[in-house]
């Protein structure tokens, strides 16, 4: 049984080593129309090499495309990291491409997806936003402005929680310097929004933890006037009728 399974196995080989020879073999442009097939039908693995192929002899007038096609298979197969690379490549190597401002939009979506969870360090996040920032200098009337500005606001929303995460871990170890330091980074914002909210809630029990009323009052009271109907408000006006 071993031995079917192997001589089917080495077949199976043999034919796709033959198949890829078949295919680096072709002219460019048939090679350029089976990839596109290929891409077309959604079958991105089997497209990469022969656009690796057609992008590596740097001769044809589909060089470009392909190098750009390349990128957009690891793209589309959420290789992200695969994908920047292609495109900064297609950047260096062809930067009059009609359409290179789309290489420079997918190199900033490419930086974003690889960004972690906001516990975690940041700095493919930073990168997504020097990256549209790149994209909307160099072209302030592509059509995809709006979708760049949006994901710079999603980045910078992401860096906010990161800060809203830090001083929250302060919190919890009791050092509460550093803890105010964040939650006054975010409150200074003045976005009314779950983090802005909970960094006055917190902000408010650490000054009653250090029995700094007057600095409790006064983020009591910004707290209610801007969240009345919260259970932040609630919770932290109780406390401070304790101190009554």
């Amino acid at each position: 049984m071993r031995k079917i399974i192997f001589f089917f196995l080495l077949i199976i080989l043999l034919f796709g080593c033959s198949k890829n020879k078949f295919y680096q073999n072709l002219p460019v442009a048939e090679k350029m129309k089976i990839a596109n097939e290929f891409f077309d039908r959604e079958k991105y693995h089997k497209a990469i090499p022969l656009y690796s192929d057609i992008a590596f002899e740097r001769n044809s007038i589909l060089t470009a495309e392909a190098q750009m096609k390349l990128a957009e298979c690891y793209f589309l197969q959420n290789k992200f990291m695969d994908a920047r690379f292609e495109l900064e490549e297609m950047i260096r190597l062809f930067p009059d491409y009609e359409n290179i401002s789309n290489a420079y939009y997918k190199i900033g979506i490419c930086f974003y997806e690889e960004s972690l969870n906001p516990h975690y360090t940041q700095e493919e996040t930073e990168r997504a936003i020097d990256a549209f920032e790149i994209f909307l200098e160099k072209f302030p009337f592509a059509e995809n402005r709006d979708e760049a500005v949006e994901f710079i606001q999603k980045c910078h929303y992401k860096l906010i929680k990161k800060k809203y995460n830090n001083g929250y871990a302060y919190y919890k170890l009791y050092d509460y310097s550093s803890a105010l330091m964040y939650f006054d980074e975010i409150i200074e914002l003045g976005n009314q929004d779950k983090l802005d909210r909970m960094s006055f809630f917190y902000s408010t029990k650490i000054y009653l933890y250090r029995k700094d009323n007057e600095n409790a009052l006064k983020t009591a009271g910004k707290l209610s006037l801007r969240y009345p109907d919260s259970k932040e408000a609630e919770t932290i006006n109780k406390l401070l009728k304790k101190l009554d």
